[in-house]
Parts: structure tokens; sequence; C-alpha cells
């Protein structure tokens, strides 16, 4: 399977799907990432699934995770942007900082998902780091 989805038939239901857009390509770590972002119904691009994260205490190492298939899908330039949803722990910023060190010399944009501060949440009891991402995160307001 081209993704790395969850799927009982060669490709899975987003792959064979014509609407989708097949020039945005959105890297996750697990199957369940892909439905959490499905739920919102913003991204209508395709996946790629690595199975998993780099965690040199647990021994997962780049060539562990799905990424030569991530090249190989990137190599026929269908792909104009890789979005990197790797969760923001330590080992989903070790995958991102990877993946884009190593998309540097393809002619693909890369972008990662914003970080910060929750709907609803208290500035008072945001850690610093995620306050900081707030920032570095931050848009203009259009007027």
């Amino acid at each position: 399977m081209d993704c790395g989805n969850v799927s009982d038939q060669e490709r899975c239901n987003i792959c064979r799907d014509p609407r989708r857009n097949r020039s945005l390509l959105c890297v996750v770590e697990e199957a369940k990432d892909v439905v959490a972002i499905e739920r919102t119904r913003e991204f209508r691009g395709l996946y790629h699934v690595l199975g998993g994260a780099i965690s040199p205490i647990d021994g997962i190492g780049p060539e562990d995770l799905r990424v030569r298939e991530l090249l190989q899908r990137l190599a026929d330039g269908t792909v104009d942007e890789v979005i990197i949803a790797t969760d923001p722990n330590l080992e989903g910023e070790a995958t991102a900082t990877y993946l884009s060190r190593l998309m540097r010399t393809l002619e693909v944009r890369v972008s990662r998902l914003a970080s910060g501060l929750p709907v609803g949440g208290d500035l008072e009891y945001a850690d610093e780091v995620t306050l900081g991402r707030a920032f570095e995160g931050r848009r203009l307001v259009e007027h």
C-alpha cells in the first residue's frame, strides 16, 4: 500500500477518492492520526503514514519507518507540498526535523502543522514551550 493507512484493499478509501488533491501530502506517525485529521474536514489531500516516530531511546531510527516509501512517492513530481503532522513531542519533533532536512533538496514545499494554545485554554496554565510556539506561529489579523 502506498500510503501506509489501514485498509483491507490494496489502496485505502482516501487514496481511491478521485476528489482528493494529489499535490498535497500530509505525513503522520500512525493511522489513528489520519482519522483525527479527517474528522476536522479541513484537509483534502493524501496521507503518508510513517508507522511511528524516530526514538533513539526505543531503538527506532529512520530506517524503521516508511521514509523510503515517502521519498518514492515524491519522486514522480506530483506532490507540490508536504505537510509534516507528527506529534509535538520530542520524538515527533526529531522526526519532523529529519524529514524536513531530507526533503530540502527536493522540488517540494515542506510545512509543519502549527502548534500552540488550545481553544478555550487559559494563558496562565500554558507551559513555556506551548506559549513560545504560539508566539512563533502567530498570524496577522485581517481587518
